[in-house]
């Protein structure tokens, strides 16, 4: 979705061939390159992922390397935007969360996420690097697993019922387009070294997004809970202060859970 919001814009995108966790394949792509920014959106994002240790070499060690690439470059970036996620605030005691919140990951993508921060410090006095906080977002070309996409599928193929964890559990479920326009207005206004919250300060539990899509679709489905979909160290609750990323970029385009939900169930 950014690339293809990028390129409607007018930017040109050079997609990053090369495995992240191969340094030397990376060093020798990114070598050939001159360009203006460099977002980093790569990286295993699905909590529930098979393979703990592969949080930590692709988020973490890929990482590393693409810095390590980047700051070998003879002319260096105007800004590179590195996505960290809202997930390694873990559960907190006080909402709306804001960034100087200390982070407290409760699962191994939240520490591979954390960590990944801790890393892209040391390249700090080379590398001029924002990094953002994404709250949950979604929107359509979402992969399956997660979610909302899992739900909206259900509610298109009018199923009976659907399988799902913890329904009480609340969460930003933002429009992936806002996310995307943050990140824009990040790349030219973000102040390097500073950290942003992606997010509205809209929070919503699955039984409301169940809701919703019954609004949408008037189709009714049953919700069975399913304890093997509840994962330890479950977060509770995810809502954040947006406060700072308007300080910086103004109030971002507003979409509401139903605009976002209806463009998904529209979309094939």
């Amino acid at each position: 979705m950014f690339a293809s919001m990028a390129q409607r814009s007018g930017h040109a995108i050079v997609p990053v061939r090369a495995d992240l966790t191969d340094a030397a394949a990376l060093e020798a792509e990114i070598g050939q390159y001159l360009v203006d920014a460099v977002v980093h959106l790569a990286g295993i994002s699905f909590v529930g992922h098979g393979d703990e240790t592969a949080f930590y070499s692709v988020n973490v060690v890929g990482t590393m390397n693409l810095l390590s690439a980047l700051s070998a470059l003879p002319v260096v970036p105007s800004c590179v935007l590195l996505a960290s996620s809202a997930n390694i605030y873990g559960n907190c005691a006080a909402y709306p969360i804001v960034e100087s919140q200390t982070v407290a990951p409760a699962n191994h993508y939240a520490m591979s996420k954390a960590t990944m921060e801790k890393v892209a410090h040391l390249y700090a006095d080379r590398l001029p690097i924002v990094i953002v906080r994404p709250f949950n977002y979604t929107g359509p070309g979402q992969a399956p697993q997660f979610l909302i996409p899992k739900l909206v599928d259900h509610f298109k193929r009018e199923a009976s019922s659907v399988e799902l964890g913890n329904l009480h559990v609340e969460r930003e479920f933002n429009d992936v387009r806002m996310v995307c326009n943050a990140y824009f207005a990040l790349l030219e206004k973000g102040q390097p070294g500073e950290v942003y919250n992606v997010c509205t300060g809209n929070s919503y539990t699955l039984i409301s997004v169940v809701e919703a899509l019954q609004s949408l679709t008037g189709h009714r489905i049953e919700t069975k809970d399913n304890p093997e979909f509840v994962r330890e160290g479950e977060v509770h609750k995810l809502c954040g202060d947006p406060s700072k990323l308007r300080a910086v970029v103004g109030i971002q385009e507003k979409y509401t859970i139903l605009q976002t939900l209806q463009w998904m169930l529209e979309t094939p």
